[in-house]
């Protein structure tokens, strides 16, 4: 573990896009290896993103949470937008001419898998809230906010404050961003709400906080109005 911790932090690009890349190749991974993989290896990758996030901690230095109104005000928002649009937009594989149901279904629900009301199914949905709120914003902001839409300015992203707006990588940045999940159009939206706070308290800490609720109150919607589609 020394030595990918080593090759981790050895630049400072790296050790921007390296958690998240690790984190995706992960959760591409999960359910390959049995049907019950979807859960394990959900567990496993929240382990290794956390510890990810502490091996870059003293490397990445405006990956720090940060508390503001305007912070928990966008965290509010965007899950209302992620709940609020549901079935007002195509889906990206409908727009794609993927063969999917017309009805979304779940494809995470460890309840199915485990039993209703099971220990273990209650542990997968803990361990899958806490993934969310606490691993995922660090590992997608310091990637996305922090990396990314610095980098599209320059290669020399260091030397890029945080809040400085360029219109192209905004856009770019977003977008992207919006794409890599299934609800796109709030996706999209998410990535204006939380690039704004970005540029507009010149730090990264507020949307990585903004995240962390968002994604925390869509866990409890998912759970008490068993919308498991959503995962």
């Amino acid at each position: 573990m020394e030595e990918l911790k080593k090759w981790i932090t050895d630049k400072p690009d790296r050790a921007r896009w390296a958690p998240y890349f690790l984190f995706v190749i992960i959760t591409a991974m999960q359910g390959m290896l049995g049907d019950d993989s979807s859960y394990w290896m959900y567990a496993l990758k929240t382990a290794i993103g956390a510890w990810m996030i502490w091996a870059t901690w003293g490397v990445v230095k405006e990956m720090r949470w940060t508390i503001s109104w305007e912070a928990v005000a966008v965290g509010f928002v965007v899950f209302g937008l992620w709940v609020g649009l549901d079935g007002l937009y195509p889906p990206i594989d409908k727009i794609l001419s993927w063969d999917i149901p017309e009805e979304r279904e779940a494809t995470w629900n460890p309840f199915e898998m485990y039993g209703a009301g099971s220990l273990l199914g209650w542990f997968y949905i803990v361990i899958r809230i806490a993934g969310s709120s606490l691993v995922v914003p660090l590992i997608e902001e310091t990637f996305f906010r922090s990396f990314v839409y610095r980098w599209l300015i320059s290669e020399k992203f260091e030397q890029i404050p945080l809040g400085k707006f360029e219109k192209r990588s905004f856009f770019m940045t977003c977008i992207v961003f919006g794409l890599i999940h299934f609800e796109w159009l709030p996706g999209i939206l998410c990535g204006f709400l939380y690039m704004g706070l970005v540029i507009r308290k010149k730090r990264l800490g507020d949307a990585i906080t903004a995240h962390a609720i968002t994604n925390f109150l869509l866990g409890l919607y998912v759970v008490i109005f068993e919308r498991y589609y959503y995962w």
